[in-house]
């Protein structure tokens, strides 16, 4: 008699394979291939927990991973694409060549299942196609289903990719190659129409950026409504209105991710990134680099290495996220005194 819980649930797989290994570990001693697969195995599992993710399986070289089982978040799709940009760039970085598969749709999920002893967790059409994206991505490409595509299009870069012709599918697969994060909240598909019904509210973030430019003194606004109010289009808005001045202005933006472990001040390392042109695909020492033009201060910059993700040890003890936060105020402040300085914060309701 069957005892074990069961129930349908949307969930995001990921699934990873290695390029080339097996014809490699078919000349390999086993225990020169596990010496190999440990550390691998460990970094993966350590990404995809860090965004929320759990891993259903390891496969020889291949993982398979859950977001939205056993634990549902509102934005498991973008947690799955994030860690998979994630872990390819760990594996660019060793020189590592892998795919990478991410589909979303409904599952038979084993609520009570085992997955650290070898238990299927999920079953379902959603995991098959998983599997098939990853073995038609290119080398080191990620290939989502289109609705992993429609729920994170938003936050992610992509690039339209041919169909795959995958086994069992009575017409080709829809996909998209994921190409980065985006650095920043997405505005420009807000333009199309006139603001309506928000120019007082428009009139007074406005004339509070004229204030702290006048008095050469910081100045908060927060925004609060519920989803819909507009509240992504008055900071556009706003946006506009700082590009049409004639001076100069900074315009730095960062977004508050809910995903646990390893995005302390998410936000702030976003801005530090932006500022100093660190982009999602560049190696450590090309960041590091860049981190160093960006700042002189050999103690700011050792201190914000965490929040940029050069430092594997990351922001964990209440003094060490102090100390941070220290180095970034005064970042920004050296950044501010250059010129103005527009700082645009999102989901502040996820800030540490």
């Amino acid at each position: 008699m069957n005892t074990q819980r069961q129930e349908r649930k949307v969930v995001t797989v990921l699934f990873c394979d290695l390029v080339g290994f097996t014809q490699r570990a078919e000349e390999m001693d086993p225990e020169d291939v596990a010496a190999l697969l440990g550390p691998y195995h460990a970094r993966l599992k350590e990404e995809l927990e860090r965004y929320g993710g759990t891993v259903e399986k390891f496969i020889g070289d291949a993982v398979m991973a859950l977001f939205g089982a056993p634990v549902a978040h509102e934005d498991d799709p973008e947690r799955a694409v994030r860690a998979a940009l994630a872990i390819r760039a760990f594996a660019e970085e060793e020189g590592i060549e892998l795919r990478i598969g991410v589909t979303t749709g409904e599952a038979l999920i084993t609520l009570d299942a085992r997955p650290d002893q070898g238990e299927t967790m999920a079953t379902g059409d959603v995991v098959n196609t998983a599997a098939r994206l990853q073995s038609a991505a290119q080398v080191n490409g990620i290939l989502v289903s289109e609705k992993t595509y429609e729920a994170t299009r938003n936050a992610i870069e992509y690039k339209k990719a041919d169909p795959v012709d995958a086994k069992g599918k009575a017409k080709p697969v829809l996909v998209w190659a994921a190409r980065g994060a985006r650095s920043r909240i997405t505005l420009d598909r807000l333009h199309g129409s006139p603001l309506v019904g928000r120019s007082r509210e428009l009139d007074q973030v406005v004339d509070t950026l004229a204030r702290s430019r006048a008095e050469r003194q910081p100045q908060l606004v927060t925004v609060v409504g519920v989803p819909g109010m507009g509240k992504s289009r008055l900071v556009y808005e706003l946006s506009q209105a700082v590009d049409r001045d004639p001076e100069l202005i900074s315009w730095r933006q960062g977004r508050c991710l809910p995903y646990g472990d390893g995005v302390t001040f998410w936000a702030l390392g976003e801005i530090v990134k932006a500022q100093a042109g660190i982009l999602e695909g560049d190696t450590v020492e090309v960041a590091d680099a860049k981190l160093r033009e960006a700042t002189t201060d050999e103690w700011v910059r050792s201190h914000l290495r965490p929040l940029v993700g050069l430092s594997v040890d990351g922001i964990g003890e209440r003094d060490g996220r102090e100390v941070a936060f220290t180095a970034w105020r005064r970042f920004i402040e050296g950044v501010a005194a250059e010129r103005p300085l527009t700082l645009v914060f999102e989901d502040m309701h996820w800030a540490d």
